[in-house]
């Protein structure tokens, strides 16, 4: 499962191995502070190259002004609890890169020696992607968004066919780079670390070319949830049933109806097709390069969406299984057997489980544990710190999460309701039984295990520098 459901805090507690709410990256718009540590640091110090090549999100990538408004507190050194370290913050901003280009990074960034960077989703490129394209294209602005688009009869609310050619999408501009990386005859002198990241699947719906129809609508089946509605569900989604706009997102999160809906699946299918050909060459490359006996490979995902789930598309501060679990294929040449864990595990997880697979140590703080010790975790928790207002609430939400192997219990800061379903007998999560009378007796020990794990999750780094 994500550690939070939104990209940027769920890319650092990837990186981290570390909840939001102590790697400082709560929501989207806070960039993680250049001072922490994280899984590309600790390889780098043990003598491993390290490479990110494809979406960071782990600084800012736009300049307009947050959802919240001006901070109450005003601008300047007293502003926030914490000052901001000293260092570079816009490293993956547009404006940096149009005036200096590469010269816009400063290596290493957080721990990657070697970076090829791109931004944005669908269509749009940033960093060193823009400046591929414009070598390759002249004028790619000419070519992308909804105003450039090729004709095409969907309906899906953010499908746009590109006119960008597949060779220039940031999924095969990505493979491409990682491929040059791979071929390297460095990669076979010292032990490596690539961070192959690809911003698909993602809104806004743009497979290019081929990838676009690969997949016929009719042919998606939709979620249960999507037609079997509860009589009373939570405030949020009866919010937005109420009040929300049918094709337009609020919070995130959008309502479609049935052919949406499979639009917006198959045109996803064409984007996870899409980067399953970039891997199988990337895989093709480690067996050519002679790699592949001796390189783990670990595939994931950074967050879900709601594709259809109870009439939604998108995403929000709804933690819908949909949304807040993600694949986790872990291939080693040292377990060739395949297996199929059904055991719990969190995006904290993957930087201390990948640290004991190189027999390298963490650093103190580090929150999750090696997913190949023990039995696991009896739970994982989700941390969602909202950023904007919307969905009824009278604030930004926040929500906390406890996943068990049996339920889901959710709970939203100073409201008088929660969530809890049975993911056995109800995996659509469709009927809540926080005041169902049968489930009364599960709720003291699944609200006593959040507690535990909200406890687990406050800060214990740094270690103390003396007796006092």
């Amino acid at each position: 499962h994500v550690a939070n459901p939104v990209c940027m805090p769920n890319r650092a507690a990837i990186l981290t191995g570390r909840h939001s709410s102590v790697s400082g990256v709560r929501h989207n718009g806070i960039p993680l502070p250049l001072e922490v540590n994280t899984l590309a640091d600790c390889l780098r110090a043990a003598g491993f190259d390290t490479a990110l090549i494809g979406k960071a999100h782990l600084q800012c990538t736009l300049d307009g002004a947050p959802e919240l408004g001006p901070n109450p507190c005003g601008d300047g050194p007293l502003a926030n609890a914490r000052r901001r370290p000293a260092g570079n913050y816009d490293q993956e901003k547009d404006g940096p890169w149009a005036t200096r280009g590469r010269a816009a990074m400063d290596l290493p960034y957080y721990g990657f020696d070697h970076v090829d960077l791109t931004t944005g989703h669908g269509d749009a490129a940033g960093a060193d992607h823009l400046l591929a394209q414009r070598a390759a294209l002249g004028d790619p602005e000419a070519l992308r968004g909804i105003e450039n688009q090729l004709p095409h009869t969907y309906v899906c609310p953010q499908a746009v066919r590109t006119a960008i050619p597949e060779d220039q999408h940031s999924t095969f501009w990505i493979r491409d780079r990682a491929l040059d990386y791979l071929s390297d005859p460095a990669r076979r002198q010292a032990p490596f670390l690539a961070f192959v990241s690809f911003p698909d699947p993602h809104h806004p719906f743009s497979p290019p070319g081929r990838y676009w129809d690969l997949y016929d609508p009719a042919d998606m089946v939709l979620p249960d949830s999507f037609a079997t509605h509860a009589p009373d569900p939570p405030p949020p989604l009866r919010w937005l049933r109420e009040n929300g706009e049918p094709g337009k997102a609020a919070y995130g999160a959008a309502l479609v109806n049935e052919r949406q809906a499979r639009e917006a699946m198959a045109l996803t299918c064409g984007m996870i097709a899409m980067i399953d050909d970039a891997v199988g060459a990337l895989l093709d490359q480690l067996d050519a390069a002679g790699l592949a006996e001796d390189t783990v490979v670990v595939f994931t995902s950074d967050h879900g969406d709601f594709l259809g789930d109870h009439g939604l598309i998108l995403k929000g501060p709804m933690h819908y299984q949909s949304t807040v679990r993600v694949p986790l294929i872990w291939s080693d040449p040292a377990r060739p057997e395949a297996d199929r864990s059904g055991r719990l595990g969190s995006a904290i997880d993957l930087a201390p489980t990948i640290l004991a697979r190189a027999g390298v140590g963490g650093y103190w703080g580090m929150q999750g544990s090696d997913l190949f010790a023990g039995a696991g975790p009896g739970s994982v928790l989700i941390e969602d710190d909202g950023n904007r207002l919307s969905l009824g609430f009278d604030a930004p939400p926040r929500v906390r999460t406890l996943i068990t192997e049996r339920h889901r219990l959710t709970l939203y800061q100073d409201q008088d309701w929660a969530e809890l379903y049975d993911l056995i007998a109800d995996p659509g999560e469709i009927t809540n039984l926080w005041d169902a009378p049968q489930a009364q007796a599960l709720k003291p020990a699944l609200l006593f295990e959040l507690a535990q794990q909200m406890s687990r999750a406050c800060d214990r780094s740094p270690w103390p520098d003396a007796l006092a």
